[in-house]
């Protein structure tokens, strides 16, 4: 009828919060004595009840980078577990509620929000170092430098500067996020570049294994070409021989590389000598009533080495006046060929044999230098 005015009262969840603890207290009252099954609607009351509180206390915590319906379900998380740990008698359920709350929506954020690891010891120095900023741009009018904020937390300048370097991990940006305007461009097409490089990661692969397939002299005037990036002239100069040489056998070399990176097999090496049908290496051993000779032609790498080795034992087991070891025709001695020399030498000395390597090349003087192994030039 017209002229009457009917009154509504306001459901639970729109009732200020003068009269929660008494809500707490008469569901404790309520769920007294009823077994744990039973309490669930008592339970549901309350937290209904309480909600408008929890949802205060995470506006509190807005604009900091969360969404606040996050934050709302983060305080009403707080308060289902205020409730399920109530106990009227240790005091006031709105202020342990408060605490429960507020404690559940920093440890999000403590947790959380930060988009990368960073240590809980620097997660406080950084919440320090920017109450410590806020307070000295008060202060001093303009930003505080490291110095300043480490003498007024005490704390060194390297954890000063870890923390500010950290700060950085809390809301990394986005590799999706648009540029701007209307553009549809994305901040991660922003970032980096392509890789020309890793189109020629299986060819780097091929030639590394390659190499090692080719004698000593061809690898060693490879890599002084184009990874020490010397002239054809300093290599020449280097093992003695003329620069036409060098470039016939970088020629040589480069053509045996590209033939071996088409081919499922790679090629046999050919240094284009007589001595390329009996393989990289030749060793011969001549004996007479003087001394016994010892020569040596082609690479002596390691698959020859054994063989140059063998045969200087044997020589020595001999008893001759003199072994010579005859390198006019090695041109290059790998460490493996080195090594081979060193046990001829160390068994010619126990035997008491007299040893002399002669007409050595330049190039392969200066790795017998390093050994230790002295060498002639005469014939």
């Amino acid at each position: 009828m017209f002229g009457q005015t009917t009154t509504t009262t306001p459901p639970p969840t729109e009732r200020g919060l003068e009269d929660l603890d008494a809500a707490a207290l008469a569901y404790a009252a309520r769920i007294a004595g009823l077994p744990p099954e039973r309490r669930g609607e008592a339970r549901e009351d309350l937290v209904r009840f309480a909600l408008p509180f929890a949802g205060r206390l995470a506006r509190r915590y807005r604009g900091r980078g969360e969404p606040l319906e996050d934050l709302e379900q983060v305080a009403r998380l707080g308060l289902v577990n205020a409730v399920d740990r109530y106990d009227p008698e240790r005091g006031s359920f709105t202020a342990y509620a408060a605490i429960t709350i507020v404690g559940e929506i920093k440890r999000h954020f403590r947790d959380r929000t930060w988009g990368v690891h960073v240590p809980r010891r620097l997660r406080d120095l950084i919440l320090e170092v920017g109450q410590a900023t806020s307070a000295l741009t008060s202060e001093l009018s303009r930003a505080p430098s490291v110095a300043e904020l480490a003498a007024r937390l005490e704390t060194p300048e390297e954890e000063i500067l870890a923390a500010l370097e950290s700060a950085a991990g809390y809301s990394p940006a986005s590799l999706n996020a648009p540029v701007g305007g209307e553009s549809s461009a994305e901040f991660g097409d922003l970032v980096g570049e392509s890789d020309n490089a890793l189109e020629s990661v299986d060819d780097r692969v091929t030639v590394s294994g390659l190499l090692h397939r080719l004698p000593w002299r061809e690898r060693r005037i490879l890599a002084m070409r184009f990874y020490g990036n010397q002239t054809q002239a300093e290599i020449a100069a280097r093992f003695g021989i003329s620069q036409m040489h060098v470039s016939r056998l970088l020629s040589r070399a480069l053509t045996w590389l590209r033939q071996a990176m088409l081919a499922d097999t790679p090629p046999p090496w050919c240094n284009g000598t007589a001595e390329a049908d009996t393989g990289r290496n030749r060793i011969a051993v001549k004996r007479t009533a003087e001394r016994t000779v010892v020569e040596v032609g082609g690479e002596i790498d390691r698959d020859g080495a054994d063989q140059l080795r063998r045969m200087m034992l044997e020589a020595v087991a001999g008893q001759p006046r003199e072994l010579v070891v005859d390198l006019d025709g090695a041109g290059g001695v790998d460490a493996g060929g080195i090594a081979a020399l060193v046990a001829g030498r160390d068994a010619a000395l126990r035997t008491g044999v007299p040893l002399r390597l002669t007409r050595v090349q330049p190039a392969v003087r200066r790795s017998l230098a390093a050994a230790g192994l002295p060498a002639t030039v005469d014939a």
